[in-house]
């Protein structure tokens, strides 16, 4: 690996790392029908290696249960949620392929996937996404304390947060948007065939009863009461961005109005925090070529190809729609309020945009995308500390935008027909849930499962994208990333252009 990146540039590297990563881990795949049993043995547990079974009936207390290798995934989850006691009163046989006559186990003690090379490297991946993580919070703190201090007056604090916010929720409704456009030119529901329909409901049903929960909706006034932390140490500790964020503007915001002399040893103080925590970055991503092909790798080996062919129309139809939102709206929005070139900003965001898609989450990308706007675009710290923290928590594009594709793919898979109004629900649901979204891997589903509650389709439906959601989770975080990087711009030239008019 340093060999093949050299002196390359560090996007080059991670986009080097991420095709070596895709075919390494399609060449060292998990074969998903193989599995390893743990049983009791007089030496202590034995291990056996099945790779030619048809069929497997398990009992786990009252409950018996038969699988065949499609159903290997249900097999494991069913496994794993279930108790120890039951475990150790557990019923173990499986059939042989083209034989009729069983095999009894007996108890076992545990049932898992093979290992491969690909997934035995994903803890280099995991530290690199906890690391970048362990930097976010502190930064979003320190940078947004000192971005409302540095803007000056209370009346200059005003007028950014108002652009921002604006430009935030004009984005987000406009991403839900062009997501419902095209979902409904597309149909992506309505090619998927029933026998398709009937597996994926199989495999991944179970974890949907999981994630859905009954009292899961949007209430603005408490999510309102809610971004006031009672505890700002707690906020920090639990990473509450919302709250973090509040408490991080109002706070600086109020160092304005404090007597000079000591107002700015607490300002240098987060300051210096802000560029300990740049420095940090620049350590880590040192790391991150390798980081990035362990991630890819172990992704591509678990859950492979196959999936993608399943729900082609699906994925097609949201890769669509972001590229659409990444690479005309945004553009557009350039051209319209900044003289930034647009090849500028593009190469300029590439190291963000690229450990976005790694590691699916705006809040671990948050300190790159300070490097690239402030490094690569020029656009200085006052505004980035105070725009790029609110957009990694408030900001998420993408996942709105993968959100009005898959409520109106499921909605056809089940025959529902969405007329305006329903759609019209989907983009203000999608928006409003948005804001209040954790800026991690893995949250788009659950505002999925508020956006299909206003609409009244069963939210059991996310059974059907559950299988492709972690590869579109990397790819709507880049829309995510970009969108912040791009707001960035537009303030910065926003402001510039006030400042020559008086």
């Amino acid at each position: 690996m340093p060999v093949l990146f050299g002196k390359l540039k560090l996007h080059t590297q991670i986009l080097v790392a991420l095709i070596l990563g895709a075919l390494f881990g399609a060449v060292f795949h998990v074969d998903q029908t193989k599995l390893i049993i743990s049983t009791p043995h007089e030496s202590g547990v034995a291990e056996i290696e099945l790779n030619n079974w048809s069929r497997i009936e398990l009992t786990l207390g009252n409950q018996k249960q038969s699988f065949t290798t499609k159903e290997t995934s249900k097999l494991l989850k069913w496994w794993n949620a279930s108790s120890q006691t039951e475990r150790e009163k557990s019923e173990f046989t499986y059939f042989e392929k083209g034989k009729t006559i069983p095999i009894h186990l007996g108890s076992v003690q545990d049932i898992r996937k093979e290992s491969t090379l690909a997934t035995s490297i994903k803890p280099l991946g995991t530290i690199f996404i906890r690391l970048l993580n362990l930097i976010a919070v502190p930064l979003v703190l320190a940078s947004l304390i000192v971005g409302a201090a540095s803007l000056g007056d209370i009346k200059r604090v005003a007028r950014i947060g108002a652009k921002t916010l604006s430009y935030f929720l004009l984005t987000t409704a406009l991403a839900i948007s062009i997501g419902l456009v095209m979902a409904n030119l597309v149909e992506p529901g309505k090619q998927v065939s029933e026998e398709s329909r009937e597996l994926l409901m199989a495999e991944y049903g179970g974890e949907v009863a999981a994630k859905v929960s009954p009292d899961l909706s949007i209430d603005i006034i408490d999510m309102i009461v809610k971004m006031v932390p009672t505890n700002p140490f707690s906020a920090l500790a639990e990473g509450e961005m919302l709250q973090i964020v509040f408490f991080a503007v109002v706070g600086g915001v109020v160092l304005t109005f404090v007597r000079e002399e000591k107002a700015k040893p607490v300002i240098q103080f987060f300051d210096g925090l802000s560029e300990l925590m740049i420095e940090f970055v620049q350590l880590v991503m040192k790391i991150a070529p390798y980081a990035v092909f362990a991630l890819i790798a172990a992704t591509v080996s678990e859950f492979g190809f196959g999936i993608i062919q399943t729900l082609f129309w699906y994925v097609g139809t949201v890769l669509l729609g972001l590229a659409v939102h990444t690479f005309v709206v945004y553009p557009t929005l350039l051209k319209l309020f900044s003289d930034m070139s647009v090849t500028k900003f593009f190469r300029g965001i590439r190291p963000a945009q690229l450990v976005a898609f790694s590691t699916s989450s705006s809040a671990a990308t948050l300190p790159v995308n300070f490097e690239c706007c402030e490094k690569n675009l020029g656009v200085p710290k006052s505004i980035t500390s105070f725009v790029l923290p609110l957009g990694a928590t408030i900001n998420m594009d993408g996942t709105a935008l993968y959100q009005g594709v898959a409520a109106v793919f499921i909605a056809q898979v089940y025959g529902f027909d969405l007329n305006f109004t329903h759609q019209l629900t989907i983009v203000l649901t999608a928006t409003l849930a948005s804001i209040g979204t954790a800026p991690v891997p893995g949250v788009g589903i659950i505002m999925l499962v508020i956006v299909l509650k206003s609409i009244n389709v069963p939210e059991e439906g996310i059974a059907l994208i559950l299988g492709v959601d972690r590869f579109l989770d990397m790819c709507r975080t880049v829309p995510n990333v970009t969108g912040d990087a791009t707001g960035s711009v537009i303030m910065w030239a926003t402001e510039q252009k006030i400042r020559n008019t008086r």
